[in-house]
């Protein structure tokens, strides 16, 4: 049973008012089922979206609310959207809405769908900005493997025979550690690690990323992490803010991520950076840090050509890993929902000994829990482009005020200015800062270095 309620005037006025855009349609009613399930299906190809029936776009002259007389006439469109898309999509919201005037707007909120779906005509189409783009050949394969709908890790590497692999002194290794008799081509085929090409079995991308002893010059992507470190804590990335030349980290998955590890460590270990005559130190939680690192190199997108980007800045450190959130994940729902876009990785790994990975979902919630054991608050999600970002800032959870009050008790002698201030807190809101900084000068715990200084020169010391 479809829901119906009241639409009042403002939550109208409101639809009218919208522009449509990647998240957001709205089509009059004489709209065609077929040319409607287009929209439909790039909706759910893509982020997901609403759609409204009823309310013409605003290139129309008159009174935009043009909605159903009754509902029935919907059903014709309900029937195509929800019947005839191939596979169906699942989860979507359906309800009418009757506006003030009289009639029925029909409103059907579409999920981000794990799946790739097609119209009646065999037509596929990805929402883009406010409008749809039909794809076709590669780009529909691209599509199902970002959405992991079709694992790029099954897919044959042909540069890599199965007499290669079972003589690998890292499979032979894993073998060991597990404590399997099994020989090793059985092994990898009851393991899903081969897959069948012109009749005959070969090594796939995520036997290659686990046992190959350089699965980056076996896989015709890229499969490295590289990471730096910028003297800097502004957002744009320049050649001239590196500390050192970034590294490279290649090899088997499992070493991978554990050098990788290490080479963050290393940088991160007390590291600190002047302001003024001021040191600042980094301190961030190695088991955080660890998680991400994991995170990000068995959820990647094995199909896009490019590597994992580990940046310590001078106020955050930010993982980028290749492809979007697969399937229904969202950057609303990641602590909830489950997903895998590296099935077989994620289980190889897990099934070792003190394995890097924990059970899918719980990695995450290490982070935010040693991040605010150290005092830090939750990492920042981000899509930009074609990747996925964490972002650990190293921002406190205390107060501005507390933060302040910390380091001079530390720092009995220290001068400290807005900017050290930012610094310090994580916070870098100056007008933010500049009020706790008033606050302190207030309460008597702080007094100005010079009276007779400009407001933009301001220098503070413990009073």
């Amino acid at each position: 049973m479809i829901e119906t309620r009241n639409l009042e005037q403002s939550e109208l006025d409101r639809l009218i008012s919208t522009d449509e855009d990647h998240f957001f349609d709205i089509k009059g009613i004489q709209i065609q089922p077929s040319k409607l399930q287009e929209t439909f299906v790039a909706f759910a190809n893509a982020d997901g979206g609403d759609l409204w029936i009823g309310i013409e776009d605003k290139k129309f002259n008159g009174d935009r609310v043009q909605p159903f007389s009754t509902k029935e006439e919907a059903n014709a469109i309900i029937s195509v959207l929800l019947e005839q898309t191939t596979p169906s999509v699942e989860n979507v919201a359906v309800e009418f809405l009757v506006p003030p005037s009289g009639g029925h707007i029909l409103h059907i909120s579409i999920p981000k769908s794990p799946k790739v779906h097609y119209t009646a005509n065999g037509d596929c189409f990805i929402r883009l900005n406010a409008g749809k783009v039909k794809i076709k050949g590669d780009r529909v394969t691209t599509l199902a493997y970002s959405k992991g709908a079709a694992p790029y890790e099954r897919v044959p590497v042909e540069s890599v025979s199965v007499g290669e692999l079972v003589s690998s002194p890292v499979l032979i290794d894993y073998m060991n550690r597990i404590n399997t008799s099994l020989a090793p081509e059985t092994f990898l085929r009851k393991q899903r690690l081969l897959s069948e090409k012109n009749g005959s079995q070969m090594p796939n991308v995520g036997c290659v990323l686990l046992f190959e002893e350089e699965p980056q010059a076996s896989i015709e992507t890229r499969c490295a992490i590289k990471v730096y470190r910028l003297r800097t804590t502004e957002s744009e990335y320049k050649r001239e803010y590196l500390a050192e030349p970034p590294v490279t980290k290649n090899g088997p998955i499992e070493s991978v991520i554990i050098n990788a590890i290490k080479k963050v460590k290393e940088l991160v270990d007390g590291a600190s950076f002047y302001e003024g005559d001021n040191l600042v130190k980094l301190q961030y939680p190695a088991d955080a840090i660890k998680e991400v690192l994991v995170n990000a190199v068995i959820h990647r997108d094995y199909s896009l050509n490019d590597d994992i980007h580990v940046r310590i800045f001078d106020n955050r450190i930010e993982v980028a890993s290749p492809g979007k959130l697969p399937g229904y994940m969202t950057i609303g729902n990641l602590y909830d929902e489950r997903f895998s876009r590296n099935p077989n990785v994620v289980r190889m790994l897990h099934n070792l000994p003190n394995p890097l990975n924990h059970d899918i979902g719980e990695g995450l919630d290490t982070v935010k829990n040693e991040l605010r054991k150290a005092g830090l608050v939750d990492p920042k999600f981000e899509e930009r482009g074609n990747s996925f970002v964490v972002i650990i800032k190293h921002q406190k959870m205390a107060s501005i005020e507390d933060v302040i009050l910390s380091y001079l008790e530390e720092n009995p002698t220290a001068i400290i200015t807005n900017k050290l201030a930012r610094q310090l807190s994580g916070e870098y809101d100056i007008n933010k800062v500049k009020k706790a900084l008033q606050r302190l000068r207030s309460d008597n715990k702080l007094i100005l270095v010079d009276e007779n200084a400009n407001a933009f020169n301001y220098q503070y010391k413990k009073a």
